[in-house]
């Protein structure tokens, strides 16, 4: 029987891993970024930062990567990278843009809460019809990344609405645990890393399978 979470006052969309598949770009650009300063880097290691600030992640890869690089200059060498990619290919995830603009045409509020700088959210917000998203939060526009609520509460704030009206979708623990945080209604989609069971309020295996 399916569950229902009820018609929320707004929906918030993680991006990486959630609309777009875009997180094999960021880990192939983390292991040329750390290889061409003489690291080296792991899988284990690029699974660890799925989700995470940019900021956040630049220090893990400097200090387990092993590369003498200020945090601000590996996010730009890893965001050139990734915006390169993602203009030769936009990977969207199955049932992503279909349940967003069902959302819209609903009119429901949207919010994209991402710990994507702008500069890469803007490329992917523009992929997509006018009007998707109503408001935005991004990574280097927040003081505290995911995990903490900030993200999700700056984002219900932008919409108007109360936090636990709203219904977050993440892939990652690390979003799933800031939108909890923040408490809005989770359904998690799990895709490069596993949400552990019981994190979110749903887990679904595709957006294919969520319906207004």
């Amino acid at each position: 029987m399916p569950v229902e979470l009820g018609r929320p006052d707004a929906v918030l969309f993680d991006m990486d891993g959630t609309i777009v598949d875009t997180e094999p770009y960021w880990i192939a650009s983390e292991f040329e970024v750390v290889e061409m300063h003489g690291g080296s880097w792991s899988m284990d290691h690029a699974k660890s930062v799925v989700g995470f600030d940019l900021l956040d992640a630049a220090r893990y890869i400097a200090h387990h990567g092993g590369i003498d690089v200020a945090p601000h200059d590996i996010v730009e060498m890893l965001l050139d990278r990734v915006v390169a990619q993602l203009r030769e290919a936009v990977p969207w995830r199955p049932g992503a843009r279909e349940l967003l603009a069902a959302v819209v045409d609903a009119g429901i509020p949207t919010a994209l809460v991402t710990m994507s700088w702008r500069r890469f959210a803007d490329e992917v917000v523009t992929c997509l019809p006018p009007g998707s998203f109503t408001e935005s939060v991004v990574g280097d526009e927040v003081s505290q990344g995911k995990p903490h609520p900030e993200p999700y509460l700056l984002a219900a704030a932008k919409l108007g609405v109360d936090p636990a009206r709203c219904v977050a979708i993440e892939d990652s623990p690390t979003g799933v645990r800031s939108a909890v945080a923040a408490g809005c209604r989770v359904i998690a989609v799990p895709h490069v890393v596993p949400v552990p069971e019981g994190l979110a309020h749903i887990t679904v295996e595709s957006l294919t399978h969520v319906t207004l």
